[in-house]
């Protein structure tokens, strides 16, 4: 079976149903905030609006859905990951008190071929939100998707991927790195890599599609304390393998300790980082 194009973040899909939804609900109110610039910056430079019908591949828990919606562009969100879901669901729910999405918004559990009647007509951008290029392994779903996607859109649309940006200009390469140091287990995927100048490109190639311009965007990772730092890493997955080589607490302990230099002296937690964007276009 091809996997999934958040296969890399759903690695601990056997965890109890309570733990997952808290894993989700810590990414929605953490973590996911942290990729706003990324999302800004794309649809400023695809003057998204109300012309836009984008399709959101591995939407998670919808924030970026959300912020295009709000330029009015119709937007549909495809992601396998249940707990996300639900809470993008509570996002998108009518300011009435209805049930279903908002107008103009769609989700779709499932891989890509379950959104092919939602948006009512072809799509014109595709986004990948989901960052690559940090650990192994995290595009072998992505290409497959991609193909499937562009089936679902017009000719010369869009088609955006994202990624992380070269690690001495992202500070949390370091506390990623916490994964592969932990137990060899990980040296067989899923590990810590450094992020690859054509990372993009690369998946581009394989999916048919032509790059048509590239940018990068800072997007800091700052939290409160150490404690929503540790829940905010952990919620993204990268861990996931590591928490089931070891245990949640060494993890815990791990990322605590990694995350020492950059702590400030009220406490809180910055760490700088740079992300990337490739537009491709559809053939």
């Amino acid at each position: 079976m091809t996997p999934t194009l958040v296969q890399h973040r759903r690695q601990a899909a056997s965890e109890p149903p309570a733990q997952a939804y808290a894993r989700a609900r810590d990414w929605a109110e953490i973590q996911e905030r942290m990729l706003v610039p990324l999302y800004e910056a794309v649809y400023e430079r695809l003057e998204v609006g109300s012309g836009t019908r984008m399709l959101g591949l591995g939407c998670g828990s919808g924030l970026a859905l959300l912020i295009a919606g709000a330029r009015g562009a119709h937007v549909t969100g495809v992601d396998t990951d249940r707990e996300r879901l639900a809470l993008a669901r509570e996002r998108m729910a009518p300011d009435d008190g209805g049930r279903g999405a908002r107008p103009g918004m769609e989700l779709v559990e499932g891989e890509v071929s379950a959104a092919a009647d939602a948006a009512g007509a072809p799509f014109n951008i595709i986004t990948a939100f989901d960052p690559i290029g940090c650990a192994a392994g995290d595009t072998e779903g992505l290409g497959p998707a991609l193909q499937e996607a562009v089936g679902l859109a017009e000719r010369g649309s869009a088609v955006v991927l994202t990624g992380w940006g070269p690690p001495e200009r992202c500070a949390t390469s370091g506390v990623l790195r916490v994964a592969g140091r932990l137990t060899d287990r990980l040296r067989s995927g899923g590990v810590w890599r450094p992020a690859l100048r054509d990372d993009l490109e690369d998946v581009a190639a394989k999916a048919g599609l032509k790059p048509d311009g590239s940018g990068r965007v800072a997007c800091p990772f700052g939290y409160a304390d150490r404690e929503s730092a540790v829940r905010g890493l952990l919620s993204t997955g990268l861990y996931a393998a590591a928490v089931r080589a070891t245990d949640q607490s060494q993890v815990e302990k791990e990322i605590t300790e990694a995350l020492h230099p950059h702590v400030r002296k009220d406490g809180t937690v910055w760490m700088p980082n740079v992300f990337r964007y490739l537009i491709a276009r559809t053939p």
